[in-house]
C-alpha cells in the first residue's frame, strides 16, 4: 500500500501516446470518431478531478464488448462501430471457466483468445479496461468461475478462505503475466489503462461478517502487488482500499453514485446498463435511447470522467455459457445489437451524446463549477473558467411530464421533460438528451430464399432402465455435483414393485410426485414419456406431478434432469443445489411409497452427446429416419441448408419447437426454449443467431436436441437487417451535432445556416432505393409504423425522393419544405421520414 499524505494523489503510471493528426498538426480530441494513431509509452495518473494519460485530462466514452460472446470474425466490425459511435475505450471481462475449464488446461482460441481481442482494439486506436475478476457474474455460466474450484476441499468462494485465495491469486497472476508478456499494460505501451479486481462485492460482503472486509483488503493489496503499472478499480465497493478507485454500477449514477470514497480519486461508472439481459421466461423489455443521453449527459455535468455502457454489444451466450435461466441473447437492446447490427437510435443518439460533451471538453476538464437550482426540477450547472471565453451549460429539467422554458443569462431555452440540454459555449443548444436529431431503424428478419428447403431426420434417445443404468447410490446424486458443468442432462432410474392390491380399484391413477431443487425435468414411467416441469430464474425449486397408470409387478421410472445454466451470484455459491430430492407415489389404495430412498441409478449426458451427432463425422454413427408428424420426446432433429444468399447476418427462427439446444455444423448456437412463454404468452427468444463465420460456402449441418414432442416443419432460416431507417424532427429541435466543431477549443459553428434536418444513412454499403413514408405536419408513429396525421404538407414524399433516392446518405433540411406552405397553423410540425436500403 502507499502512504496518503496529500488532499491529491498522482500515481504516475506509464502509459501509451495517442496522436491525432489533422490539417494542421494536431486535430482536436472531439473528433473521437476518427481512429487514433498509437505509439511510445505513456504515463497515467489520476487526482480527484480525472484519470490523465501522459498529463493530459480526457473524457472517457466506454462500451462492453466481451469477446467470447461473438465470433474473431466480428471483432473489427464490432469495434469500428464503435469507434465510430464516439467510443474511445473498450471494457471487457476475463473469464475464468472459459479459459480454464479443467484444473491447469487452458484455453485461449478462437473466440477465448483474449490477447488477439486487446490487441484490436490497440490497433483501432482505443484504450481499454480489463476486468479480471476472477468473479465476474455477467449473466456468465458460475459467474466466470471453473466448477472444478467448487469442488477444492475447505473452499469458500470470495472470502478470506485460504484455498480461494490461493487459486484467485495464480490465475489473476497468469492473466497479468500473460497480458504483460504481450506488452498491453498502458506502462508497456499497450492499451489497458484500467483493470479491476473483484466485482460488486458490497452486495454480499456482509454475509461474511468479518471475513469480507479482511478479503477486500487482500484482494485489493494482491492485484496492486502485480505492479501492473496502471490504476485498480473495485465496481460498487464502497471501502475499496487505497489506491484502487471506487466506481459505480447503474443506470443514473450521475444521481446515485456516493462519489469516490477519498478527495484524491476520480469518478468512474463501471456499468451504464443499456438494457436489461433476458431470462426464459421474461417478456420484452427496453431502455430508451433518451434516458440513457440523459444518465450520461448528468454523470458528467456533475465531475464524471468515465462512462461504460454495459452491454455495447451484448451478443450470444454460444454453447452451455449463460447463467441460470438467461437467455442465449445477451442484451440485445444494446446499441449493437445481437448480431452487431446497430440498434437505432439508441447507437447514433448516444455518438451525438459524445460530441456535445466533447464540445465542452475544456470547460468540463478546467472549469470551475456553479450550480444554479432553481426550484424542484430546474436545474443549471455551469463550468466556467475565469477571465477566459470557456464556458459550458447543462441546463435540466426533471419534471418527468411537462417541458419547460428558463431564462439563461438573458436568453430564453425551450427544455423537454426529463431532459438536458448540452450548451458547449453557454449560449448554444447542440443537443438535448430527449430530442432524438439521428435516425431510427427496425430490425427486420426475412426468410432466406436459398437456406429452407429441409429434409428432417430424426434420431430418439433411448429410455434407460435400472436393468442399463443400475442403482449405484441410495439416495438420488445432487445434479451440480453428478454433472460437474460438462454436460446439462443427468438420468436418475429406480425400479418397484406394485401388487394388485396396491393399485386403486375406482378407476382413479395414482399420482407421481417428484419434488426438484431445479432447474427441469422430462418423466419416463416404464419407458413411455409421462411429461416434464421446470423451475424459473426467480425459483428454482419445482414440484412435478402427474397421474400415471402404473402395472402390477415391476415398474420403472427414468427422470431426465436438467440444468441451465449454473448460478452467477449471490453469497456462498458452493452450496448451491440442484436436481430431484423427494420422489413419491400418491393415491395407492396401500398409501404413500417414498422412494427417495429406494436406490437410485445414475448416468450423465446422452449418447447422442456423447457421440457428438451434432458434428459432421458423429452424425453418421446412428440411424436416423424420416420425421413424419411430431418426433417423440427427447429427439435430435436432423437437416441441411444451403448458405442463405448475400452478406446480412443469419438466424434461426424456431417456430413449433419446444427446449433443448442448436447445433450449426458442429457448432453449438446455445440453448433454445420455444415452450416457456412469457406473461404476454410468447417466446421470451425465438430467433438464434447463426454467425457467418460457422457457416460452409454452400451445404451446412443443422442438428437440433429437442426435449419436448414437437414438429421441425416451421423451423426456418433467416437473414437480418435493419434495413428500415427513418428520421423524426420537429421545428423545436437543436440543430444536429455534426454542425458544430471545437477549434483550438474554440466552440463555433461550421456551416451558415444552422437548422433542424433529417439525416439518413444505409448502412454495408447499401443505397436508399425507396421512400415508403414522407409528412410533414402532425404524423405519429414509429420507424417501420407511422401514420399521416390530420394535417400534412402536400409533395414531402417528392421532395424526399428528390434529395434521397439512389444515395447512401441524403439531409433533409425542415426548412426546405416550411418554405412549400405554411400548414398545421399553431402547431409544432414534424418531417417524418421512412426509406428502404438495399444493394
Amino acid at each position: 500500500m502507499t502512504n496518503m499524505r496529500s488532499s491529491i494523489i498522482v500515481v504516475t503510471l506509464l502509459f501509451w501516446i495517442v496522436t491525432i493528426v489533422g490539417a494542421k498538426g494536431r486535430a482536436p480530441a472531439v473528433r473521437l470518431h476518427k481512429k487514433h494513431s498509437v505509439s511510445g509509452i505513456h504515463n497515467v495518473s489520476y487526482d480527484g478531478r480525472s484519470l490523465l494519460i501522459n498529463n493530459q485530462r480526457h473524457l472517457l466514452f466506454s462500451g462492453s464488448i466481451h469477446y467470447t460472446r461473438s465470433t474473431a470474425e466480428m471483432w473489427p466490425d464490432l469495434l469500428d462501430k464503435a469507434r465510430h459511435g464516439g467510443l474511445n475505450v473498450i471494457q471487457t471481462y476475463v473469464f475464468w471457466n472459459a479459459h480454464e475449464p479443467e484444473k491447469g488446461k487452458w484455453n485461449f482460441q478462437g473466440n477465448y483468445d483474449l490477447v488477439k481481442f486487446i490487441k484490436l482494439i490497440q490497433d483501432k486506436g482505443m484504450f481499454a479496461t480489463l476486468r479480471v475478476g476472477p468473479f465476474i457474474q455477467a449473466e456468465w455460466n458460475h459467474g466466470g468461475l471453473p466448477y472444478w474450484l467448487r469442488e477444492v476441499p475447505g473452499i469458500i468462494f470470495r472470502s478470506n478462505n485460504d484455498p480461494f485465495k490461493q487459486h484467485m491469486e495464480a490465475y489473476v497472476t497468469k492473466i497479468i503475466n500473460m497480458m504483460k508478456a504481450e506488452k498491453l499494460f498502458a506502462s508497456q505501451g499497450g492499451p489497458i489503462i484500467l483493470a479491476q479486481i473483484e466485482n460488486e462485492y458490497n452486495h454480499i460482503q456482509l454475509a461474511y461478517d468479518e471475513d469480507g472486509p479482511s478479503y477486500v483488503q487482500w484482494a485489493a493489496n494482491m492485484a496492486v502487488a502485480q505492479n501492473i503499472g496502471v490504476p485498480w478499480i473495485m465496481c460498487k465497493q464502497k471501502d475499496a482500499p487505497d489506491p484502487v478507485i471506487n466506481a459505480c454500477n447503474g443506470r443514473h449514477c450521475g444521481d446515485t453514485f456516493t462519489g469516490p470514497n477519498k478527495p484524491y480519486k476520480p469518478a468512474l461508472w463501471t456499468e451504464n446498463w443499456t438494457a436489461q439481459y433476458r431470462v426464459f421466461g421474461d417478456p420484452t423489455s427496453q431502455r430508451s435511447a433518451e434516458d440513457i443521453a440523459f444518465s450520461i449527459a448528468r454523470f458528467f455535468s456533475k465531475d464524471g470522467i468515465l462512462v461504460n455502457y454495459y452491454m455495447y454489444h451484448g451478443g450470444t451466450n454460444f454453447g452451455r455459457t449463460s447463467a441460470a435461466f438467461t437467455t442465449t441473447r445477451y442484451y440485445d437492446e444494446a446499441p449493437l445489437d445481437e448480431f452487431g447490427l446497430q440498434r437505432e437510435p439508441k447507437w447514433s443518439h448516444l455518438r451525438d451524446a459524445h460530441r456535445s460533451l466533447n464540445l465542452c471538453k475544456k470547460a468540463l476538464l478546467t472549469g470551475k463549477t456553479s450550480v444554479l437550482r432553481l426550484n424542484e426540477f430546474h436545474e443549471i450547472r455551469v463550468y466556467e473558467k475565469p477571465e477566459s471565453d470557456i464556458c459550458s451549460a447543462f441546463i435540466t429539467n426533471n419534471h418527468t411530464i411537462e417541458a419547460a422554458t428558463i431564462n439563461f443569462r438573458g436568453k430564453k431555452f425551450f427544455v423537454p421533460p426529463h431532459s438536458i440540454s448540452v450548451l458547449p459555449d453557454c449560449k448554444t443548444v447542440v443537443f438535448n438528451t430527449q430530442q432524438i436529431a439521428s435516425q431510427h431503424n427496425s430490425r427486420n428478419f426475412r426468410r432466406s430464399t436459398l437456406a429452407n428447403n429441409h429434409k428432417w431426420e430424426v434420431f430418439s434417445e433411448s429410455i434407460p432402465s435400472t436393468q442399463r443404468v443400475p442403482v449405484s447410490q441410495k439416495l438420488p446424486a445432487e445434479l451440480y455435483s453428478l454433472l460437474k458443468d460438462t454436460t446439462d442432462y443427468a438420468w436418475y432410474t429406480t425400479s418397484f414393485n406394485l401388487g394388485a392390491q396396491d393399485l386403486p380399484k375406482n378407476g382413479a391413477a395414482p399420482v407421481l410426485r417428484i419434488m426438484s431443487l431445479g432447474h427441469s425435468l422430462l418423466t419416463f414411467v416404464n419407458g413411455v414419456y409421462i411429461g416434464s416441469n421446470h423451475g424459473t430464474h426467480e425459483e428454482k425449486s419445482f414440484e412435478f406431478q402427474k397421474p400415471v397408470n402404473f402395472k402390477i409387478g415391476k415398474n420403472s421410472i427414468s427422470i431426465l434432469a436438467s440444468t441451465v445454466g449454473l448460478p452467477d451470484s449471490g453469497a456462498y455459491m458452493e452450496h448451491r443445489y440442484a436436481g430431484p430430492k423427494s420422489i413419491s407415489i400418491l393415491g395407492l389404495t396401500t398409501g404413500t411409497i417414498e422412494l427417495t430412498s429406494n436406490g437410485w441409478g445414475h448416468k450423465v449426458g446422452l449418447k447422442g452427446e456423447k457421440l457428438k451427432i451434432f458434428s459432421e463425422e458423429g452424425s453418421k454413427t446412428v440411424k436416423w429416419r424420416a420425421v413424419v408428424g411430431k418426433a417423440p420426446a427427447l429427439s435430435w432433429l436432423k437437416t441441411r441448408f444451403n448458405t442463405p444468399e448475400g452478406r446480412d447476418p443469419v438466424a434461426i427462427r424456431m417456430n413449433g419447437m419446444g427446449k433443448g439446444m442448436i447445433w450449426v455444423n458442429g457448432k453449438s448456437l446455445g440453448r433454445h426454449w420455444m415452450s416457456f412463454l412469457s406473461p404476454i404468452g410468447k417466446p421470451t427468444q425465438s430467433e438464434y443467431h447463426i454467425p457467418r463465420s460457422y457457416l460452409n460456402p454452400k451445404d451446412n449441418l443443422l442438428v437440433i436436441l429437442e426435449e419436448e414432442s414437437a414438429n421441425p416443419s416451421q423451423v426456418e432460416i433467416l437473414t437480418v437487417d435493419r434495413d428500415v431507417i427513418c428520421s423524426f424532427i420537429t421545428e423545436n429541435h437543436p440543430p444536429n451535432v455534426n454542425s458544430f466543431a471545437s477549434k483550438d477549443m474554440k466552440f463555433h459553428s461550421i456551416m451558415e445556416n444552422v437548422r433542424p434536418e433529417a439525416t439518413l444513412k444505409c448502412s454495408n454499403f447499401k443505397k436508399i432505393v425507396a421512400v415508403e413514408f414522407a409528412s410533414y405536419g402532425n404524423p405519429s408513429g414509429f420507424c417501420g409504423s407511422f401514420a399521416l396525421g390530420n394535417c400534412s404538407m402536400g409533395g414531402a414524399k417528392s421532395i424526399v425522393e428528390e434529395e434521397c433516392i439512389g444515395k447512401y446518405s441524403c439531409k433533409v433540411a425542415l426548412e426546405k419544405l416550411s418554405k412549400k406552405g405554411n400548414v398545421c397553423q399553431g402547431l409544432e410540425k414534424t418531417l417524418a421520414i421512412q426509406v428502404r436500403c438495399s444493394h
